[in-house]
């Protein structure tokens, strides 16, 4: 397996602006309702009482995720008409000419990646700004970020994959992500019982 492109997001600089989210929405001209990048707000914690005293032990961070142009990617499993393939760069594309927009690549992908644009009538997603990469610069919501907590980064086969399970995230091993993240202080006491997306409305539609 050769190297490969992987996004490297640093929770701890990032301060949900969502730059790179407005960044990518803009370069590629998306409608309303079709986020390839989107920013998760992750809270928990609340107050606590101590005699007669109360403290708070809340906690928040960002996660900033598109698609992550994974080693095994599910979504290319499912496509009944081999619309979305893996290149030798590890990018992963959707070929609008054979895409039939049944939606089996969203349903499938753990990071909710793929988006359907009903103007189209196909599925669409994150390209890692593909002919930027050709022209040697950067992905849009990678050269917008202005705290750099965005970056992209080689792969090399066989690399470890730290943070890549950070709460919201799936367990890697589904798909070997191309995705390094430098968790937040916070993160390792978030999980499902501990914490919660706080904008999943703004995320999901």
């Amino acid at each position: 397996m050769a190297a490969r492109y992987a996004f490297r997001f640093d929770q701890s600089a990032c301060s949900g602006c969502k730059t790179c989210q407005a960044a990518c929405k803009d370069r590629h001209g998306l409608p309303v309702g079709v986020l390839w990048r989107r920013v998760y707000e992750v809270a928990g914690g609340g107050w606590q009482r101590a005699g007669e005293a109360w403290h708070t032990d809340a906690f928040a961070y960002h996660l900033s995720l598109a698609c992550n142009h994974c080693a095994d990617p599910v979504c290319a499993e499912v496509c009944p008409t081999a619309a979305i393939a893996r290149r030798a760069d590890g990018l992963v594309l959707i070929d609008a000419e054979k895409c039939v927009g049944c939606r089996y690549c969203a349903w499938a992908c753990p990071y909710g990646a793929p988006q359907y644009d009903e103007r189209a009538g196909t599925m669409t997603k994150c390209d890692l700004c593909a002919e930027d990469l050709a022209a040697d610069r950067a992905p849009a919501c990678v050269a917008s970020c202005p705290m750099r907590a965005l970056d992209l980064v080689t792969l090399e086969p066989g690399a470890s994959l730290p943070g890549a399970a950070t709460f919201p995230l799936p367990d890697p091993a589904l798909t070997t992500p191309g995705l390094l993240v430098v968790p937040h202080r916070d993160a390792p006491r978030a999980g499902p019982r501990t914490a919660a997306v706080a904008n999943r409305e703004e995320v999901t539609q």
